[in-house]
């Protein structure tokens, strides 16, 4: 049984989901803010908000489990040096998803994703 055994698919395999969810969180931490679909936002934010709690941490075991994720040493630095830290006394919440005005082509519920 699949009892709360849920994941979002977002229309994708295994593979191509896994990368597509790898580069929103990249642009995120990069960026601090991105504008994406509802689905997408929620799905990143699984993904981005265990790496900032790993990010707390660091040492060495977090910055190698961050540097999984993550494509660029870059956004790795950016984790370890900036985002950890400032979520030190925070024990959780880290980001916020923000409605906005729906997409013009297909009416997909757009929203901003940003750290707190």
């Amino acid at each position: 049984m699949r009892h709360n055994r849920k994941k979002v698919t977002l229309g994708r395999e295994i593979g191509p989901r896994r990368a597509l969810l790898r580069g929103l969180a990249e642009n995120f931490v990069l960026h601090g803010a991105i504008r994406t679909t509802k689905a997408k936002a929620k799905a990143v934010r699984g993904v981005v908000e265990p790496l900032v709690t790993k990010a707390k941490k660091n040492n060495l075991a977090a910055r190698r489990a961050i540097t999984s994720v993550l494509y660029t040493d870059v956004a790795v630095k950016k984790m370890m040096n900036d985002i950890g830290p400032k979520y030190k006394e925070r024990a959780g919440g880290y980001t916020r998803i923000t409605k906005i005005a729906a997409r013009a082509n297909d009416g997909a519920e757009m929203v901003r994703i940003e750290f707190v």
